[in-house]
């Protein structure tokens, strides 16, 4: 009697030669399936690595990236392609400010030069009645403007001394008023009245803005053996009839009354002076029997 044979492990890995079923193999790892796990690793690392990367990259600015070196640039196309650059010519200098010099136009300074140009057109218009008035006077005829007085050659009267004006006028602020501040007298009449020398003399001022007393004319004279210095302030502009230097007679017409300089309505500002001071204007006329 025969003894069974065992199954041998071929046979039990190929399975029995009459076909039956296969039985799979247990078979030793290889090494590709031993180095398998390391593979993995080595991804995951790659991985972890790799996604900051793109990320800190997509983040980054547009002009972060490094610039095509292999294409000439001029200063100027780095500047469009960049609105961060800023681009200085060498020729450009230090601009220096001068802070301590600045000018500015007050509303009170456009007023003064709106007046100004007003007055300096009423001054032309003046001007041209005056002359017209003063040719009018040669030949004789009354040249008056609406409301005024004729202008003459020269004032009526004789003597050494005349009145100063056409037309009797009525006094406002005497001398030494307003305090003591007034330092001649106020004589009202229409504008545009004649205003004739007290007394012959030499010009010293003829002026279209003499201080406060606007346009003005003064004379030097020696009547009775004293200096006399005459004023006449307040002239209508243009009217002015003598220039610095020039010698006048007693009534000759010197400008027409006006309104200008410190003054609030048409008058004549008469001052007169013997010897350098002051004294009433119209007493001193009465003195001389032509007030």
């Amino acid at each position: 009697m025969s003894t069974p044979a065992v199954p041998t492990s071929n046979a039990r890995a190929t399975g029995a030669a009459d076909g039956g079923s296969r039985v799979p193999a247990r078979t030793a790892p290889s090494s590709a399936a031993k180095a398998a796990p390391r593979k993995s690793f080595r991804s995951t690392a790659i991985v972890a690595l790799v996604v900051p990367g793109l990320f800190a990259t997509v983040a980054l600015p547009a002009y972060a990236v490094a610039p095509d070196v292999s294409a000439a640039q001029t200063a100027h196309s780095v500047a469009e392609g960049s609105p961060q650059t800023l681009v200085v010519s060498s020729a450009s200098g230090a601009l220096t400010v001068n802070r301590d010099v600045y000018s500015a136009t007050t509303p009170e300074e456009i007023a003064a030069a709106k007046k100004a140009k007003e007055e300096a057109a009423a001054a032309e218009a003046a001007r041209k009645a005056a002359e017209a008035g003063l040719a009018d006077a040669a030949k004789g005829v009354d040249s008056a403007p609406s409301g005024g007085s004729a202008i003459f050659g020269a004032i009526a009267g004789s003597g050494a001394v005349r009145y100063p004006l056409a037309v009797t006028a009525t006094i406002g602020d005497g001398f030494g008023s307003r305090g003591g501040a007034h330092n001649g007298v106020d004589m009202l009449c229409p504008g545009g009245t004649a205003i004739g020398a007290i007394a012959d003399g030499v010009v010293r001022v003829s002026s279209e803005g003499y201080f406060g007393y606007g346009v003005a004319v003064m004379i030097d004279h020696v009547i009775n053996g004293q200096t006399v210095t005459t004023l006449y302030g307040h002239m209508t502009y243009g009217t002015r009839a003598v220039q610095v230097g020039q010698t006048v007679s007693a009534g000759q017409i010197i400008g027409q009354v006006g309104s200008t300089g410190r003054s609030t309505a048409n008058h004549l500002h008469l001052e007169v002076k013997i010897n350098g001071s002051l004294v009433d204007p119209m007493a001193w006329l009465r003195a001389n029997g032509v007030a």
